[in-house]
């Protein structure tokens, strides 16, 4: 059986015993029988405070949408915002209420996925107040050995891509953890209590695990796979899925020509997925109510499948079909691009050669591979 951190707390409880414990976590924070991390720590040992990510604790957070601090009402135990509207840190005055921080989250194995610099963002607060930080290790959905996609440039670090990782990177977030702790030079005192049973090629069908959706967006783990390279639509005029019951499979606008684009899409035969036609209104997000036109993404080989390139595929070929498709402006005055923020630098703007970027970008993807493996823990 496949088994997460939390599953194997018991062979670790030497790192928890007579310590004040602050949980960071979500809706994924379950052993293989669906209980609680919550709980598990709150029983066996002094839970004494909560850290609500994105999302918060119990999944009840759109996404960007902020996050209050509170008691939880089936612990008792203070919850704590690490999603605020004036910072994303641990606080000292958080810190003081606990010996030792735990993060507990499933991640989806993809850069702009910001569970992972919520925990990067412990990590360092921690190492500044000199307080212990373990991560309860669980598998990367995308397997542990498939990375796509360029390196993250550090000029263009934010939320949505804080340290120079590919798109999709290959490892677990305690393996990021570990990364960053070593190449930083942070000297955070980091545990990773490890999963057992995973092997680095296993994608998230194969382990026998109940899928949870890490997040509102993330509703299956086919979303999950696609999302590496449709995610970069949220950059874009085009919708990305957001506000229908298929996000991040489903990509259009009201100006597309949704019977073209998949035919052109299909005939590119790019490997591990099929397109088809769709019209939808999203009750929320880009375009909300209104009638879009464009396709979705049916994955046919979770093997075969490159997300990232065929993402980009899709938007070079919207961009040259439809001269309303237009990357969104920044957020904030005198901000990046969103889509440069996603990309991790300025190409999908002004790269006009898709073969010679998707080249770049595989031998970005070829080093990146090397020098992951010295941070292998599986």
């Amino acid at each position: 059986m496949i088994r997460n951190g939390i599953d194997c707390i018991d062979n670790y409880t030497h790192l928890f015993a007579g310590k004040k414990l602050g949980l960071i976590t979500s809706p994924t924070g379950l052993t293989a029988e669906l209980e609680s991390t919550i709980r598990v720590l709150h029983e066996k040992f002094e839970l004494a405070a909560l850290f609500s990510p994105e999302h918060g604790v119990r999944g009840d957070r759109q996404a960007g949408a902020l996050v209050d601090d509170y008691i939880d009402p089936f612990t008792g135990v203070p919850v704590y915002s690490l999603y605020r509207g004036d910072s994303k840190r641990l606080t000292p005055e958080m810190l003081d209420a606990v010996d030792m921080v735990v993060y507990d989250i499933q991640d989806v194995g993809v850069r702009y996925y910001t569970f992972i610099y919520t925990m990067l963002y412990a990590m360092e607060d921690c190492a500044k107040a000199g307080k212990p930080f373990v991560v309860l290790d669980r598998i990367n959905p995308l397997d542990g050995a498939t990375v796509e996609g360029n390196v993250l440039l550090p000029e263009y670090r934010s939320f949505v891509g804080n340290y120079s990782l590919c798109v999709r990177y290959g490892l677990t977030a305690g393996e990021v953890a570990t990364m960053v702790n070593a190449e930083t030079g942070l000297n955070a005192q980091l545990s990773v209590v490890r999963c057992e049973g995973w092997e680095r090629e296993m994608l998230f069908p194969e382990t026998g695990r109940i899928w949870v959706p890490p997040s509102l967006g993330v509703p299956r783990f086919e979303t999950a796979l696609l999302y590496s390279g449709t995610c970069l639509f949220e950059g874009t005029n085009v919708s990305e899925g957001r506000g229908t019951t298929s996000p991040f499979e489903i990509v259009g606008a009201p100006f597309v020509r949704a019977e073209e684009l998949a035919e052109e899409m299909n005939r590119k035969e790019l490997p591990g997925v099929r397109f088809r036609p769709v019209y939808f209104k999203p009750t929320f997000s880009k375009h909300e109510g209104e009638l879009c036109a464009g396709v979705q993404l049916h994955v046919t080989d979770f093997r075969a499948l490159r997300p990232l390139e065929t993402g980009v595929r899709l938007m070079y070929e919207l961009k040259r079909r439809h001269e309303q498709f237009a990357f969104l402006p920044p957020v904030r005055e005198n901000g990046r691009p969103f889509i440069d923020l996603l990309g991790g630098d300025r190409a999908y703007r002004e790269e006009n050669d898709e073969e010679a970027l998707l080249e770049r970008f595989r031998e970005e993807s070829r080093a990146f591979s090397e020098r992951k493996q010295a941070y292998h823990l599986y």
